[in-house]
């Protein structure tokens, strides 16, 4: 797969795809359900928005990463969760409606917070080399575009065609993580002669990021006092990112084209689904 056709068409290709997904299970009382679970919500989106990605800088500070990979990180950390931690709460007997809300919630709010936390990772870690900024108004317009519409257009379908919406949900969700392992392999084989040194580079802090973001949540709400399923709400939309959409943001033309930031989110998009599983074991069994 050529490296132009996998940034420039395949990948936009491949997010709408997975937002169209999101918005095909998406309705508009999932965005104003806010007012049924507010402390939840509020909780939630602390911990996704504000503290993730502190999390992710001290993890990408204190790993021995090349400065372009330490972006990388942040690029993940940015990212808000994506359809498969609505999945993955329902493995573990979470609070669906309450994650699908969040997952919503986040998408929106992270349209205008990537920029701001890309570009002041780029300034920590690159310093006078980051020569390539994320402009803030054109880069909030464009991740809109890749975001919102095909969410939008989901939404709709949902509204006008709800039968259709609901036999097209399942099967576009399939094709979202296969069009996202296909991605990955394509980023692996572009980049095949650095793989085993990625892994070894980024495996760890990548993995760390994950895990530490889950147990994140899970103690925010534990604090907080809520009950069990919105705490494992929570635990897995904090801890499960939007991989697709970091992938998307760190090597599309239009963005940041550097397909090297995008080699953690790769790597994180492979771990994810193994510690994702093992908590929906653990989760699900706790609620027996």
């Amino acid at each position: 797969m050529e490296s132009s056709f996998l940034t420039a068409v395949f990948l936009p290709l491949a997010l709408f795809i997975v937002m169209l997904g999101m918005g095909l299970g998406l309705k508009p009382g999932d965005f104003t359900r806010v007012w049924l679970y507010p402390k939840a919500v509020l909780v939630g989106l602390f911990a996704q928005v504000v503290m993730l990605p502190v999390v992710g800088f001290v993890l990408a500070s204190i790993f021995p990463l090349t400065p372009e990979l330490a972006v990388g990180v942040m690029v993940l950390a940015a990212c808000p969760g994506g359809p498969t931690s609505n999945m993955v709460t329902y493995l573990a007997g979470g609070n669906v409606a309450l994650s699908i809300t969040l997952t919503a919630i986040s998408s929106l709010i992270t349209v205008l917070t990537i920029p701001l936390v890309v570009n002041l990772a780029m300034g920590a870690f690159l310093g006078e080399s980051a020569l390539l900024q994320l402009p803030f108004l054109s880069t909030v317009l464009q991740i809109a575009v890749i975001t919102v519409i095909p969410v939008a257009v989901g939404m709709v379908l949902h509204r006008y065609l709800p039968q259709f919406a609901t036999r097209a949900e399942r099967g576009v969700k399939w094709l979202s993580l296969f069009l996202l392992g296909l991605i990955i392999v394509g980023l692996l084989v572009q980049q095949r002669a650095n793989v085993m040194a990625f892994f070894a580079q980024v495996g760890l802090v990548t993995l760390a990021l994950n895990v530490a973001a889950m147990a994140l949540g899970y103690l925010i709400a534990t604090l907080a006092r809520l009950d069990r399923p919105s705490s494992t709400a929570i635990t897995v939309e904090v801890g499960i990112q939007n991989g697709t959409l970091a992938i998307a943001i760190a090597s599309a033309p239009s963005l940041l084209n550097q397909p090297t930031l995008a080699i953690p989110a790769a790597i994180y998009s492979l771990l994810m689904f193994v510690t994702g599983g093992i908590f929906a074991a653990w989760a699900a069994r706790q609620g027996d």
